[in-house]
């Protein structure tokens, strides 16, 4: 499966992968393990903001989900020096929803992004996640998601 042409199935388009905010780096890469910073919820049109149980909907919230997920992959293409085909599956998610005390449907928003990765990435896009509330995120968006990627490894070069 080629998961450029599956995005463009899907109508989608991978952002640049964004750039860090502070002072950290994008992702690491351990043997064949890639462990990419917080992705921040934001569109073309930039963050997208606001506090679950509040400002926003589950459904807004599973959307902005999403965009995060497309973030990852975006870094994932970066770590890959452009070869997405590299990505073998996804192995962690770790979501974090800014929202108001009483709000209990974490899970439900980070479906935004594990939904999106197995409709691209098929089983290989299944994961182990958790999801949890934040009184506040960064820039005050509504969702900021991490996550931990299974490479395939690169080849030797040949002489």
């Amino acid at each position: 499966m080629n998961i450029e042409v599956r995005l463009e199935e899907l109508g989608e388009t991978l952002p640049d992968a964004p750039k860090p905010a502070a002072n950290y780096v994008p992702f690491v890469t351990v043997s064949n393990t890639l462990y990419v910073s917080g992705q921040v919820s934001a569109n073309a049109e930039g963050f997208i903001l606001g506090k679950l149980g509040k400002d926003l909907t589950v459904e807004e919230g599973a959307v902005a989900a999403k965009h995060c997920a497309l973030a990852l992959l975006s870094q994932v293409r970066a770590a890959c020096d452009g070869d997405l085909e590299r990505l073998d599956r996804v192995i962690k998610l770790t979501g974090f929803v800014n929202s108001t005390p009483d709000f209990v449907d974490q899970p439900q928003v980070i479906n935004g992004a594990s939904d999106f990765l197995v409709s691209v990435l098929d089983t290989q896009g299944s994961h182990a996640r958790s999801a949890v509330s934040a009184a506040s995120l960064p820039l005050g968006v509504a969702v900021e998601i991490e996550g931990i990627f299974a490479l395939r490894p690169q080849p030797c070069p040949q002489p």
